[in-house]
């Protein structure tokens, strides 16, 4: 093991020069009890081994048995002649020193001007240290005013020195002279921490390499069981209902808000989903014209029931955000309005719990009548055009799937600019969505768009690092709980955006398919087709994909005869193949 220290710049008078060797590095090294050799073997040794007349090399040992290589270059000028060289030095330097003469300040600000944003830009997160060597003379206070110059004078003040070793992080040290205290105690101390650290560091990593090469030598394939079939992935449960029910409790991304008729605030809610349920709430926010419904009796319970209010005297307008204030709509029927709550409450969960519904309004309204009343406007609101009393048995249609899988469904908004308040840009094309479904049903949107981030407040948001066709099946399963991929490659890249989003089920899904794809895929085709397994196993676990890279992995052991022959494993040797297999260098 060796250290190397690489020592820069010339720490005697620039008006007393001689031919003598750099003094600081040659003493600390014939004087330091830890280095082996004494001045005359040292200046030999520098001698017989001088590479190029720019620096001296000294070679010594250190701690008993670890080589010391230092390089003394007093002459800057080698980062001017040879750079190749310097730049290897430094880059492979463990310590560097830093040395100067605090009487000769030209020197001083021409390294500090030209030589060291260089030493910068090729230093390597080693130790620096800053050498202030001598005692300044003609040493006065500097004149205060702020016009004069008296105050740069020949010497290198000790805030300029502090200076340049905040600049590269340095540990900065004044050596008034190079006696034993200063060179030995004060310079050696400071030198022999950074260079048993750097021989801790050394070993680790040699530790570490050792480890690594330990536990590739001799490597096997995996001794997997060959079950009959592959290990089979639960899907997650669905939370799509869930998710759009607690979108009513968190009021977020509201657009519209119901009034009585006395113009008090009732309940708030969001056009997109009044709209996937309903033709009487299409018709009502402009989605839809009376020409597309042709129903008479949806067209007749929208007039009765509801009227947009756009008074900027309206109560409270003034509070209003001015950008792109809720809608205000006036609830015509008191004893519907009173019962709005619950209604709201049944459509977002579904809209198909009728006995529920019922039972909430009959703790309101006392009167069967009314509440009959009350059930049958319900009925309106979510007939289907064209039909005739559709929802007359509720219990029947209790046991019937939401109305979210119907034609109605959040699905006939899915990339329409109808209500949409953002827009995705998305390779040069735009996709237009509606905040209120995604803040529903992914938790990092939720968090974009309600956050202080540049996305709450803009309507065009650019996405990266996804296709568009990605993008879109994305946005497919927020709406409507469901996706099919074309194909693996697909699966896989709606995986990764699953991943970056962190909708979990949606990552299980496609792995889910993936996996049935696979099991489904004859060995012969499995051979011929242009599909690199071992590369989806790379990404499964990239993107912590555990489940599907332990599937993964199976496969590859049981069809292993078949994986062998692909011609990028043909000139593979066994260890070979199940490095590449399980994803190792």
């Amino acid at each position: 093991m060796s250290i190397h220290i690489v020592a820069l710049g010339n720490e005697g008078d620039a008006f007393h020069q001689d031919n003598r060797p750099s003094g600081l590095i040659r003493t600390y090294l014939g004087r330091s009890p830890l280095v082996s050799g004494d001045e005359s073997s040292l200046l030999l040794n520098a001698t017989s081994t001088v590479a190029r007349p720019v620096f001296t090399e000294y070679q010594a040992s250190a701690f008993g048995n670890v080589k010391l290589v230092v390089h003394d270059c007093p002459v800057w000028d080698i980062f001017d002649s040879d750079w190749y060289t310097s730049r290897n030095l430094i880059g492979g330097a463990d310590i560097i020193v830093i040395k100067y003469n605090v009487n000769d300040k030209f020197s001083f600000h021409e390294v500090k001007d030209n030589y060291i944003p260089v030493i910068k830009r090729a230093l390597n997160s080693v130790p620096v240290i800053i050498a202030a060597v001598g005692t300044r003379q003609n040493e006065e206070l500097p004149c205060t005013c702020p016009l004069c110059t008296s105050d740069r004078g020949s010497c290198v003040s000790t805030t300029e020195g502090i200076q340049l070793a905040k600049e590269l992080g340095a540990t900065y040290l004044e050596l008034h002279s190079l006696d034993d205290f200063y060179i030995g105690k004060y310079f050696g101390g400071v030198l022999e921490y950074f260079m048993i650290q750097a021989l801790n560091q050394k070993t680790s990593e040699k530790m570490k390499k050792r480890k690594m090469s330990n536990s590739f030598h001799g490597i096997r394939p995996p001794q997997l069981e060959q079950p009959e079939k592959m290990p089979v992935l639960k899907a997650e449960a669905s939370h799509y209902n869930a998710d759009l029910n607690n979108l009513l409790f968190c009021c977020q991304c509201v657009d519209v808000v119901f009034y009585n008729p006395d113009l008090k605030e009732v309940a708030e809610a969001h056009k997109i989903v009044l709209c996937a349920v309903s033709h009487v709430f299409m018709l009502l926010f402009n989605v839809k014209s009376p020409a597309d419904i042709q129903d008479s009796s949806i067209i007749r319970t929208t007039q009765d029931l509801f009227a947009i209010n756009r008074d900027p005297a309206f109560p409270g307008a003034s509070q209003e955000s001015p950008g792109n204030p809720p809608l205000r709509v006036i609830v015509k029927d008191a004893l519907f309005c009173s019962c709005l709550s619950d209604i709201l409450r049944f459509i977002y969960s579904g809209a198909f719990q009728w006995e529920e519904l019922e039972e909430d309004i009959r703790k309101k309204l006392k009167d069967s009548g009314d509440v009959s009343n009350v059930i049958e406007k319900v009925k309106c609101i979510l007939k289907t055009p064209g039909k005739f009393n559709c929802l007359r048995n509720c219990k029947t249609y209790q046991a019937r799937k939401p109305l979210w899988f119907y034609n109605t469904s959040l699905k006939f908004f899915l990339n329409k600019p109808m209500l949409a308040d953002v827009v995705f840009e998305i390779q040069g094309t735009t996709v237009p969505a509606h905040r209120a479904v995604l803040v529903a049903r992914c938790e990092v949107m939720a968090a974009m768009f309600n956050g202080n981030y540049m996305e709450a407040k803009s309507v065009l948001i650019p996405v990266y690092g996804v296709s568009k066709e990605t993008f879109l099946s994305f946005l497919e399963y927020l709406y409507t709980d469901s996706c099919c991929p074309a194909g693996i490659f697909q699966a896989m890249c709606l995986l990764i955006c699953a991943e970056m989003y962190q909708v979990s089920r949606l990552q299980h899904i496609c792995e889910l398919f993936i996996i049935t794809q696979l099991q489904s895929m004859p060995s012969r085709e499995l051979a011929s087709m242009n599909l690199d397994i071992v590369d989806l196993l790379k990404k499964a676990k990239f993107h912590h994909s555990d489940c599907l890279s332990t599937w993964l992995l199976h496969f590859i052991a049981t069809n292993y005869l078949i994986f062998s022959q692909k011609p990028e494993f043909q000139d593979l040797s066994g260890k070979e193949f199940w490095l590449a297999a399980a994803g190792l260098p």
